[in-house]
Order: structure tokens, then sequence, then C-alpha cells
């Protein structure tokens, strides 16, 4: 009996001891993830790496949250109020040649090619760069397209005097452009694309030119953190990654499923519409050639130094980064683990 009453005296104290120390060994470390821009069909992947608990895997409470433009994203970050932003690097590179500026880093490249485009309509006449000349180019002085016009302007011989510059606003950007107030516009091709769709636009209209396959090196969005918070949380950081591509992953193996989570979010979307916006930015800019033969996160540190350089063809530096000051890999899984599997 006394063994009896000692066996269960130590097995109460045991199950005492796990309930005191379970909620420390199961807590989730809370994180505040920024997007660019609002829950649409590209931030599918996100949602999916939620629905699915590979954030909570990690350890990770996640809480995702809606932005207004990759500038707001990278000040979120440098505030200290976001642990994580997906934002774009090139906005990232001219916020770094200040040396005041906190050393944020992209962590994980998402866009291998950047979504920049010039987008115009059918009766425009616009077919190539060079017809921009003797027209109205609307452009929000935020957009992330329209910070590589220097750039993209001397990669084509476009004569910038002859292109007159409209400052629009977000949200009337599309609807000038279909009222015929400009002839075209620069913006996120996805976005602008759906948006035009959606008002009624015929896609046959609609003319699409990606500054990505018109001369320009450069990446798009990627996973941005301050890198002094990476240091002291090696671990987080591996953890979001890993369950950021795992999302993504996902996602593109099953975008109408990735569009199902998105719509817990934002019922008021139009799946159908999502879905095309999605698939837009898995073709066009994630599942490039290198991608598909490297896997997601990584960039090519030459092509990144190149695409610095394309910067500073429409930006002055005074304190020009380094591709190694932009991009760390450091806390990506290993290659076999961030291939696309279709």
């Amino acid at each position: 009996m006394k063994r009896r009453a000692l066996f269960a005296t130590l097995t109460l104290g045991a199950l005492s001891l796990f309930a005191t120390l379970a909620p420390t060994a199961f807590a989730q470390t809370p994180i505040k993830f920024a997007l660019d821009w609002r829950f649409e069909g590209p931030a599918a992947p996100y949602f999916v790496a939620l629905d699915k608990g590979y954030y909570k895997a990690e350890g990770l409470d996640v809480t995702i949250d809606t932005g207004n433009g990759s500038t707001e994203a990278i000040n979120r970050a440098a505030s200290g109020a976001y642990q994580f932003v997906f934002g774009d690097i090139n906005t990232l590179v001219r916020f770094r040649d200040k040396p005041e500026s906190k050393k944020l880093k992209v962590v994980a490249m998402i866009y291998d090619a950047p979504p920049f485009a010039i987008v115009s309509l059918k009766k425009a006449g616009i077919s190539k760069p060079k017809d921009l000349e003797g027209k109205t180019l609307g452009a929000p002085a935020a957009d992330g397209a329209y910070a590589q016009w220097p750039a993209f302007v001397k990669k084509n011989g476009i004569d910038a005097s002859k292109v007159k510059i409209e400052n629009v606003g977000f949200p009337v950007r599309e609807p000038m452009l279909v009222e015929g107030k400009v002839d075209a516009i620069t913006g996120f091709s996805f976005s602008s694309y759906m948006n035009l769709r959606g008002r009624g636009i015929a896609q046959d209209d609609i003319h699409v030119m990606l500054m990505r396959n018109l001369g320009l090196e450069l990446y798009g969005n990627g996973i941005i953190v301050d890198s002094e918070y990476a240091a002291k949380n090696p671990k987080i950081v591996q953890g979001f990654i890993k369950a950021t591509l795992k999302g993504w992953q996902d996602a593109i193996a099953d975008p109408k499923g990735a569009i199902a989570s998105l719509m817990k979010r934002n019922a008021i979307l139009n799946d159908g519409q999502e879905f095309v916006r999605f698939k837009m930015a898995i073709d066009q800019n994630v599942l490039t050639p290198e991608v598909r033969a490297n896997g997601m996160g990584g960039v090519d540190m030459k092509r990144l130094a190149r695409s610095i350089d394309q910067i500073g063809e429409g930006f002055k530096f005074s304190n020009k980064p380094k591709a190694e000051d932009i991009f760390d890999p450091g806390y990506l899984p290993a290659k076999a683990e961030r291939m696309i599997r279709q």
C-alpha cells in the first residue's frame, strides 16, 4: 500500500510539474507580418501557411496585416512594429542608401521577376516602349513600378521629355486609364490587369509591357527583416521562412485551394478574378526558369549587383549598398526543401 501511495504521489507530482511547464514549452512566439498590399490573390500562400499550421509548427503565432505599398512596408519593419514585411527589394536598396537607416535585408526572395509594368489600352496604340513618346503616363508617386521609370527610359531609348507624367492616386489609376484621361499607367501587372478586367475591359484590349522583359534585371518583392532582429532570433527567422515557402509550394500546387484560404479573410472578393490574379503572379513573377532550377527564396548575387547598378541610373546614391548589404541567404532552408512541386 505504501508503494502504491508513493507511486500515486509521484505521478500527481509529475502531472503537476508538466502542467506548470507545458504553457512555456508549447508557447507560440507572437509575430506581426505586413503585406505590401490588400488581401488579394498573391497573398493567398501566407494564409495557406496559416491554415495548414506551418507557422504554428515552427512555434510562431503569426498575424498578417494588409499594406499600402512597399515604402510603407519597409517603414513598418524599420520602426520595429512588424518583425517581417513583404516588400520590394528595389525600394529597400534606395532606403539602405542612407547610412543611418535600419539595416533591413531581404531574407527570402518571392518575386524572382518583378511585376513592374506599363499598362495601356489597345486604342492608345502603345505596343513598344518608344510608343510612349507623345503620350501621358499616369503614375502614383509611391508606385514601385514608377520608381523604375528612369532605368526603363534609359534601357529602351525613350525620350523622357516627350512623355508627360501625371501624378495619380492608386484608387483612380485604372479609372483614369479607362476614361482616357491618361494613355498608360505604371503598376503591378496582375493588379492593373485585373482591375481593368473588373471594369469590363476585354482581355484583348489590354496591353501589358513587363519591365523585366524589356531590359531591367531587377528582382521584385521578398521577405524583409531587420538584420539585428534576425541575428538575435535566427530560429524565428528560419522558421518563418520555412513555413512561408511551404505555403507557397502548396499554393502553387493547388491555386484553387489557396484562393479558398484567401476568401476566408476577404469574402467580398470575386474568387474567379483572384484566381486569375494569383495565377498571373505565379506564372510571370514566381516560377521563372531560375526558380524552377534552384528553388524559391534565393537570388543570384551577381544579378542583384547589376540590378543595384540599374537602380542607380535613376537614383543618385550617396552610400551605394552592395548586394550582400541587401540580401542574406543565411536563413534559407536547404535547396531540396525549396524546390517547386509541380
